[in-house]
């Protein structure tokens, strides 16, 4: 039997497996076990036996980890109990993803008998930062490229999507989500900027993200919401103008003349 013994915060994934010596030997158990790496303290592999002799393999590597009532590995998160000579109890401290496989509990039975168990190390996702776009800055009507790695056991599902939650210009079409690790976006327009946030999960908790803060430059754009205004002598009057612009413009106000009217000074024609 595998038993999980947890004294973390988390919560185990699996509880127990049964190693029966009922049916034919050698035959494996049909369902991984997933645990949590990272997360759990410790992985004790149960085999319930009457007073025989009990060895516990690492099949992959065919690694020995004990005989009875003696540790044969050099692991030193590796230990071993048992109960009333019944019980045999592996224990694997502080699981890795090193520890994932196949194991294998023998009695020393005539013939030998033996049962093999798969322990499936689950771990969440985290972003690559070397292979990962950052913020970045280019010009409009260029081609952009935002590159999301992510690693994690199960591989993780990665995806990109707007912070903002407004759909995304790509192809030709309106999306809201993009799968995959690339986002593409073809001759890119100052409605491209925004905050894009790449999301990886593959099942094991906590989902993460990364943001990526696109910016485009573009030339100033200029719009005045009335081009004649009018007034009496010695009135005051506000002259409107909407400027866009990525850098930020610096604007002013110049006469026909080409002299530049400065904020606050009273002007008068001639």
């Amino acid at each position: 039997m595998i038993e999980i013994s947890d004294s973390s915060p988390h919560k185990a994934m699996a509880k127990e497996m049964l190693f029966s010596f009922d049916n034919e030997a050698n035959s494996e158990t049909s369902n991984p076990l997933p645990i949590q790496c990272h997360s759990i303290r410790s992985l004790i592999l149960v085999l319930l036996v009457s007073l025989l002799q009990v060895a516990w393999v690492r099949v992959d590597t065919q690694t020995i980890l004990s005989i009875h009532h003696n540790v044969i590995t050099q692991n030193p998160r590796i230990s071993l109990t048992y109960n009333d000579h019944r019980s045999w109890y592996l224990h694997i401290r502080d699981v890795e993803e090193s520890d994932r496989g196949w194991y294998m509990c023998q009695v020393n039975t005539d013939p030998m008998r033996s049962r093999k168990g798969y322990l499936q190390v689950v771990v969440p996702p985290s972003i690559v930062e070397s292979l990962t776009s950052n913020d970045m800055v280019v010009r409009e009507g260029t081609n952009v490229t935002l590159t999301c790695k992510a690693k994690g056991f199960p591989e993780p599902y990665v995806m990109w999507r707007r912070e903002d939650g407004d759909e995304m210009a790509i192809g030709g079409e309106n999306v809201n989500v993009v799968d995959g690790e690339v986002l593409h976006i073809t001759r890119v327009s100052r409605l491209h900027m925004a905050a894009y946030l790449c999301v990886a999960s593959n099942g094991v908790p906590p989902s993460i993200s990364k943001r990526v803060q696109l910016r485009v430059q573009f030339p100033p754009m200029l719009s005045i919401p009335s081009q004649l205004e009018g007034a009496y002598l010695g009135q005051d009057v506000i002259l409107e103008c909407h400027t866009e612009a990525y850098p930020a413009s610096i604007n002013y106000w110049t006469t026909e003349r080409g002299d530049m009217i400065i904020s606050g000074k009273s002007l008068s024609s001639s």
